[in-house]
């Protein structure tokens, strides 16, 4: 009971501190309990434990696990069905699948968006919503009054109203193909419009935003094949954009979009090991963090099963020279390691000298420090689950 007690009063402080200050340094890990992976095809847990939220502090000197609730989660999608309040006074987050017995795979769509009160020792889920079947990505505008959801198997992005803590929904817009999968959304800073990864059509679109309604922007922007994570640096000049392929053992890649061109559009384009999960930018925009599954869902008997993923580093810079293709900022790649299995979403501490990445197989966070060019391998956070999004107060 006292180590309970204890652990409460940390989180209090800690999330009080984020409120105040600004300055608490924390994450949010979802977990998802109801997923497994069997000869590289995702199945349904029978008797399923319940998906859960860990609440990380990362102001300890190692990180550690201070407390975890139950929230419904999937790991289905991108590391983006997580997103917390720039006040860290709540998070949501979304479930893109659940368990379901009666089903093929032993799963079924799901549309659940949970509100979690953060104010609160331990966190609570304070609000339970229905946005699309395939909740995927959960984004808040930068006015913190509206939050979009993205309906992988409709095709839509369901609106909602926030109001304080409260979130009530407005409505859904349709993309202009169905089978289009949304996953991923970005708000430009100035909330003046978003990007959407589009799985299916190997597309990102833009979409103008004024107040809660959403208009498609008849061009589209073409970074690679199935265009999966989406991330936007602190300074809102560049997105960079995760392009999973085909998961057939090919090398992938990952592009830059200038946002502050007119149109926007992809400057530039590199290739990553297999399967890259997550793209994150450094606090400072300096870095952007690659993590890829590296062949690690693939059948042990297969030429392209490998054992660990691979977590890259890359330089944000300008060319020697500037060129045509690049307009002036490229990626470089800097320092790679090897990480956990089902490798899943990245996360900076605020000053940027650990990288957090998520390990689905193993059921933890792995930590890692930079320093001196080096991405050193630091302690492992066991979570209760699959970690598959990951989320902070900051860009």
């Amino acid at each position: 009971m006292r180590s309970l007690l204890a652990a409460g009063v940390a989180l209090t402080a800690l999330l009080g501190l984020a409120r105040a200050a600004g300055a608490a340094d924390f994450a949010l890990s979802a977990n998802d309990n109801h997923t497994t992976i069997i000869d590289g095809k995702p199945l349904g847990i029978r008797n399923a434990l319940p998906d859960t939220l860990s609440v990380i502090d990362l102001q300890s000197s190692p990180p550690r696990l201070v407390s975890s609730i139950d929230v419904p989660f999937s790991d289905i999608g991108p590391p983006m069905a997580l997103a917390i309040a720039a006040d860290a006074s709540f998070a949501l987050v979304t479930s893109s699948t659940r368990a379901e017995a009666k089903s093929a795979d032993g799963t079924a769509p799901d549309d659940r968006l949970s509100v979690v009160d953060l104010t609160v020792s331990p966190p609570r889920v304070a609000q339970s919503l229905h946005a699309g079947l395939g909740a995927s990505a959960v984004r808040i505008s930068p006015d913190g009054k509206v939050a979009l959801v993205a309906n992988r198997f409709e095709g839509t992005i369901s609106i909602f109203r926030v109001t304080g803590h409260h979130l009530d929904p407005v409505g859904k817009f349709s993309l202009d193909n169905a089978k289009s999968q949304p996953v991923g959304i970005v708000f430009s800073h100035d909330g003046s419009f978003i990007l959407v990864s589009r799985l299916a059509d190997h597309m990102v679109s833009l979409l103008h935003v004024s107040g809660t309604t959403l208009s498609l922007d008849p061009r589209p922007i073409t970074t690679g094949v199935t265009p999966d994570t989406i991330d936007t640096n602190p300074a809102g000049t560049l997105a960079a954009v995760s392009n999973i392929g085909r998961g057939d053992g090919d090398v992938d890649t990952v592009s830059l979009i200038d946002l502050q061109a007119t149109p926007p559009r992809t400057i530039d384009t590199i290739a990553v090991p297999s399967g890259p999960e997550a793209v994150k930018f450094s606090p400072d925009g300096k870095y952007l963090a690659v993590n890829c599954i590296n062949g690690t869902l693939k059948p042990a008997h297969t030429p392209f099963f490998n054992t660990g993923g691979v977590l890259s580093l890359y330089a944000v810079q300008r060319p020697d020279a500037k060129g045509l293709t690049t307009a002036g900022t490229m990626l470089r790649k800097v320092a790679e390691t090897g990480d956990g299995g089902w490798t899943q979403g990245v996360a900076f501490s605020r000053d940027g000298r650990l990288i957090l990445v998520q390990n689905m197989r193993e059921h933890e966070i792995q930590v890692f420090r930079w320093h001196g060019g080096k991405l050193v391998p630091g302690v492992t956070i066991a979570v209760p689950g699959g970690p598959a999004a990951i989320a902070t107060p900051w860009p």
